[in-house]
């Protein structure tokens, strides 16, 4: 990292995708914290208004204000590593020049010859790689977060402290862990629709709107500056994509999504198929899309703070760095 009079330039695209990674998700997870806090509440087993209905609905924001940056950073950093190293890989092996790079310096289209499915396959990879690392600080804050949301405990120290107390050496990580699996299962399914989704829409903005270099190359052959920004995909087409793609994502993990909560807020631990099927025998199927109105507007609106914000941030990052 370097400066320059009054600008930063960040010259490490890891470090890019860190700090990025930590604004997205600082801004996404305060600014969607009560939508967050209702969802809950209705998925929780004693009900909406018993949970504390629309009371307190910042309860329990003490834990994401403390995880939500590192759990995204972790989470950006090992997705657009993996990324980059796959996709380079399959343009080196590609003799089709015709990817297309980010302003990060990142590929958003995969050669011509690369079969879409391989390129979807890249960004599935490269999403489970990052939700595995983000879950690492992720799954605790959750565990936390959930309890004061559903009035277990006046605040998310409170409940840290009940966990610290109750729980010693390995059954208190074992605590902090409660559901890690079921939110494994839950993300890496939502992740592996939202990411080649929102990656498969990004390419076609930026095929759509690009112009062939061939044809802006002045009497020098060179290209200008403003004209290769023709292949860069601003923060607000990033944002709506990432919306969309949230949207259907969340959508479809619905069930998985509460089946993680009720497992998170269950006073004793059980597995995940004995939680599915007590779910099933007392509340019937359609208790597995409670609140699936609050948590597709949540990740639809989040899609698009989440991955519109580290756009922002990851252009400006960039172009602070040319600018140096």
């Amino acid at each position: 990292m370097s400066k320059d009079g009054s600008r930063w330039s960040v010259e490490s695209p890891w470090v890019r995708s860190l700090l990025a990674g930590a604004v997205a998700g600082t801004c996404t997870d305060i600014s969607l914290y009560p939508l967050d806090t209702l969802k809950t509440r209705l998925q929780a087993k004693e009900g909406f208004f018993r949970s504390g209905g629309f009371r307190n609905i910042y309860r329990g924001i003490g834990a994401v204000v403390a995880g939500s940056a590192p759990s995204a950073a972790l989470f950006f950093v090992t997705y657009d590593t993996t990324k980059r190293v796959l996709l380079d890989y399959a343009a080196s092996t590609s003799s089709d020049p015709s990817s297309t790079r980010s302003a990060t310096g990142e590929l958003i289209t995969a050669p011509r010859n690369v079969d879409p499915k391989t390129a979807a396959a890249i960004h599935m990879v490269a999403g489970s790689f990052g939700e595995i690392a983000g879950c690492v600080i992720r799954v605790p804050v959750e565990v936390v977060k959930q309890r004061a949301q559903a009035n277990q405990h006046p605040s998310s120290f409170s409940s840290l402290m009940h966990i610290v107390r109750s729980n010693n050496g390995l059954a208190f990580v074992r605590e902090m862990y409660r559901g890690g699996g079921i939110t494994l299962l839950r993300e890496l399914p939502f992740t592996m629709i939202q990411f080649p989704l929102w990656e498969a829409l990004k390419a076609w903005h930026v095929t759509r709107m690009s112009t062939p270099v061939s044809s802006i190359e002045d009497k020098n052959g060179s290209v200008s500056e403003s004209l290769r920004k023709a292949d860069t995909i601003g923060a607000i087409p990033s944002a709506l994509y990432g919306s969309a793609a949230g949207a259907v994502a969340a959508g479809l993990t619905t069930p998985l999504d509460v089946l993680k909560t009720r497992l998170m807020l269950s006073k004793e631990r059980v597995g995940a198929l004995h939680m599915f099927s007590t779910i099933l025998k007392e509340s019937g199927p359609r208790a597995l899309f409670a609140g699936i109105g609050p948590r597709v507007m949540w990740i639809s609106i989040g899609g698009a703070i989440f991955l519109g914000s580290y756009q922002w941030a990851s252009n400006e990052m960039e172009s602070r760095r040319s600018v140096h």
